[in-house]
């Protein structure tokens, strides 16, 4: 039902964005030829995405709210390109291995963040006081609370989508495959 486009053989709309992403890394993944099929979802993803690096957030913080969606609705790929980017950051293998667990982290502000992103996903965005007032406490702003809201919707959109397209995961991230042990 999702075939793997290519650049030619994708809806009209969807080319650009698959010949940028092909230069970019070299290959078409196989979740963006999946995602092809419907040209607003794959450029919807990508400028949300785009927004979504460039919020005030830290890379390193933006990766732990990615991995926290990712793990939490159970997306393989999302979960292995997320490890291999926090490699990229020379992330702590500690904090890399309880993200891929969904277990606490060992950094307090980043488990402030874990914290918050999962209690904005279980009530909807309807945060209790106390739960926004530990996330400031942390050093996070109001605006940071937004720019979570930002990154769970984009990533629940990658996420959701796939799972839809059962997108197989590249050779490039076989390194760091994951498989579901809990989505909570």
């Amino acid at each position: 039902m999702f075939p793997d486009h290519t650049p030619e053989s994708a809806p009209p709309a969807a080319r650009p964005t698959m010949a940028a992403t092909a230069k970019k890394f070299g290959h078409v993944p196989a979740a963006v030829a999946r995602m092809a099929t419907s040209p607003e979802l794959l450029n919807g993803f990508l400028k949300l995405n785009s927004i979504f690096e460039a919020t005030t957030l830290t890379a390193l913080e933006r990766e732990t709210l990615v991995m926290t969606v990712a793990a939490r609705n159970g997306c393989h790929i999302c979960v292995a390109m997320h490890t291999a980017s926090l490699h990229g950051l020379s992330a702590a293998p500690e904090l890399v291995a309880a993200l891929r667990a969904q277990a606490a982290l060992p950094s307090p502000r980043l488990e402030a963040l874990r914290t918050f992103v999962l209690t904005v996903m279980d009530t909807t965005g309807e945060v209790p006081p106390e739960a926004l007032a530990a996330f400031t406490a942390a050093g996070f702003t109001a605006r940071n609370a937004l720019e979570v809201v930002l990154g769970i919707g984009t990533y629940t959109l990658s996420t959701y989508a796939n799972r839809l397209i059962e997108a197989p995961l590249d050779d490039a991230f076989a390194e760091h495959a994951w498989h579901v042990t809990q989505v909570s």
